[in-house]
């Protein structure tokens, strides 16, 4: 039969021989009465450095303390059994993701005596799942994206309208929207074949993009040789200059179309809208009358802009 001295060397044994980091702290002094050796193997502090709770927390990444110490303590404080990931400080500087497992040891009254729990170092899991989220977002993107001509495609546009129309009608701003379409495109593919169609496409994109200036201005292919550009907190002044702006912007990058019926060099024709939306507007009804405009554009000569102020 072993002694109890036998059996609490052979467990402390157990537990310094793991990965994992045992540590005790006693809940009336917020003092670390233990904590394993292994800590300065990954941190690089040794144990006798971990004296109090306050230890724990400056070693602690500032943007992760206060939640990290909050929860830490009022979980505590209630009894519950509880586990946190963050940022924990190396020696040298740097900085690595550990995950505490607590649990609360409670006196035959219900108080609280103590914590014990394991530090468990989480970099490589932590790194795998910023790895994974990254590729998550690319695929996402990707979905989002023409194919292209790299902007956004139509389903992205959709998506963004809703929002924009949302934003707007809380902040009682107004929302504009520009719709372009190339002229005789059709008669483009025809003369030119379609391969050189996609490049003009391409091109077209990358002129309405550079047009675009601020952050939220929002270029997508709305389908064929259909392009939106949605312009959020703009009036209609403002949009319209927009709109001249990409007309010439198109104009600038001299694609050649012989088989143009209004110019040597490719045009686009524009429709143009802006609404502050209200309860009973519809951002469906808005597009369909910038869409309008954009007929008119067309039925009135091409190469040019119909809608805001025009």
């Amino acid at each position: 039969m072993t002694s109890p001295d036998s059996d609490s060397a052979f467990y402390r044994t157990l537990l310094e021989s793991t990965r994992a980091i045992p540590w005790k702290i006693d809940w009336a002094t917020a003092t670390f009465a233990y904590i394993g050796p292994q800590i300065e193997e990954l941190l690089g502090w040794s144990p006798d450095s971990w004296k109090t709770v306050q230890d724990w927390a400056d070693r602690m990444h500032p943007e992760d303390r206060e939640k990290v110490v909050n929860f830490c303590v009022s979980q505590s404080q209630g009894g519950i059994d509880h586990e946190a990931d963050y940022r924990a400080l190396t020696r040298d500087g740097s900085y690595v993701w550990i995950r505490d497992v607590v649990h609360v040891v409670r006196g035959a009254d219900g108080a609280v005596q103590a914590l014990v729990g394991f530090m468990f170092d989480i970099t490589e899991r932590k790194r795998n799942e910023e790895r994974l989220m990254a590729l998550q977002h690319e695929l996402e993107d990707l979905s989002f994206r023409d194919g292209l001509t790299g902007v956004n495609n139509r389903r992205k546009f959709d998506a963004v309208l809703q929002r924009e129309w949302a934003d707007a009608r809380r902040a009682v701003q107004p929302l504009s929207l520009l719709m372009f379409d190339v002229d005789f495109f059709k008669a483009y593919n025809d003369h030119y074949g379609h391969v050189e169609g996609d490049d003009c496409l391409k091109r077209v994109a990358q002129a309405l993009a550079s047009a675009a200036h601020r952050p939220r201005d929002f270029v997508a292919r709305y389908g064929g040789e259909e392009f939106a550009l949605l312009l959020p907190a703009t009036d209609a002044p403002a949009a319209r200059a927009v709109a001249e702006r990409c007309r010439k912007a198109v104009f600038k990058a001299q694609i050649p179309h012989a088989a143009s019926g209004v110019a040597q060099i490719l045009t686009v024709s524009v429709g143009a809208g802006t609404i502050i939306p209200g309860a009973h507007d519809d951002p469906v009804r808005f597009l369909q009358e910038v869409d309008r405009h954009l007929y008119c554009a067309k039925h009135q000569g091409r190469n040019r802009i119909v809608g805001c102020g025009s």
